[in-house]
Formats: structure tokens, C-alpha cells, sequence
């Protein structure tokens, strides 16, 4: 469990998985995220068995310290040889957009990867078109790296993605 001053970032359950089902069949939600179909409790269900065996991601719960399940924030594809992993982060409540939970959860994995699972490199894809996005991840000490030229297609049209990454050594925050 990782303790914030709103946050803590704890071990996904059984139990939250009837919320990340809601959360994905929200187009406001997962229009950034790439999924193209429907989700039920049997595909989280599904996904949840896959990750506990999954060494190479760690998934975890965003829970506001009034106990709220909020959202996930993943390291994914942790390659130890090259110090590097992706993340992923979902705020699945629209409520809560623009708390500062994103920004909170992402520093507070970003403190675990560089100092518990020593990586040298986080990196993250996100849509160009999704700028309060692209605003925290830089507020937490990310940069771009490229752009992925037309990467996704979403209502008829295709849309870049850009690569964003930090570094330990940019990494600044306690």
C-alpha cells in the first residue's frame, strides 16, 4: 500500500472489479484508453486473474483516504534488464476529474518505480488530443519524446499519440 496526503494506492480486489466495468462502458471514461468493445464482470474478471500471475505489471487501486475506489494507476511491461516500464493511470469517476488525483497517484508510482523497483525510465503514450492529460503527466516531471504519427483511430478519424518519459535523474519529488 502506497500513502499520499489524499490518496492511497492499494492492491486491486474482487470486489472493485464492478466499478472498472462501469468505468470502461463510460465513453467519457475510456475514450483515451483504446478500448473498442463493451466490457462485462466477466471480462474484468478475466483480466483480473491474468494480471495476479502478470510479474512484468503491477496494477494498482486509487483510493481517496475517505475510502472512494476512484480509479487504477498501472506500471506495465517492467523490464528489469533495461530499467524501464510504462504507465497507465484511469480517474474512473468524472466526478473526481481535476482533484489532483491523477497527478498525486501518478507521483506517488512514480516514487515507487524509481526507488523500490529501481527504474531508470517510466514512459506513457497518450492522445494528442487529450490535453489536461498531457498537462499533468508534464506537472509530474514527464517530457515528450515523439510523436506516433496517426497511432489511433477514434470516431472516424485517426489520432496521434505522443510518447512522453521520465528519467531518475529528472525525477525531483520526495
Amino acid at each position: 500500500m502506497l500513502k499520499g496526503s489524499q490518496l492511497i494506492l492499494r492492491a486491486v480486489t474482487r470486489d472493485d472489479l464492478p466499478r472498472y466495468t462501469t468505468w470502461l462502458n463510460d465513453y467519457d471514461v475510456s475514450r483515451h484508453l483504446g478500448h473498442l468493445r463493451p466490457f462485462n464482470l466477466e471480462d474484468e474478471t478475466d483480466w483480473f486473474e491474468r494480471q495476479r500471475q502478470d510479474t512484468a505489471s503491477l496494477h494498482l487501486a486509487i483510493e481517496t483516504k475517505a475510502g472512494a475506489h476512484i480509479g487504477s494507476v498501472s506500471l506495465m511491461n517492467i523490464n528489469q534488464r533495461v530499467q524501464s516500464a510504462e504507465l497507465g493511470i484511469v480517474i474512473g469517476t468524472k466526478e473526481d476529474w481535476s482533484k489532483g488525483y491523477g497527478t498525486e497517484a501518478i507521483l506517488l508510482m512514480l516514487r515507487y518505480g524509481f526507488k523500490q523497483l529501481n527504474l531508470n525510465r517510466i514512459y506513457l503514450r497518450v492522445n494528442s488530443d487529450h490535453h489536461g492529460a498531457i498537462k499533468c503527466y508534464t506537472r509530474c516531471g514527464f517530457s515528450q519524446e515523439g510523436i506516433m504519427r496517426q497511432a489511433t483511430f477514434r470516431e472516424g478519424q485517426f489520432i496521434d499519440q505522443i510518447l512522453m518519459s521520465i528519467l531518475r535523474s529528472e525525477y525531483h519529488h520526495p
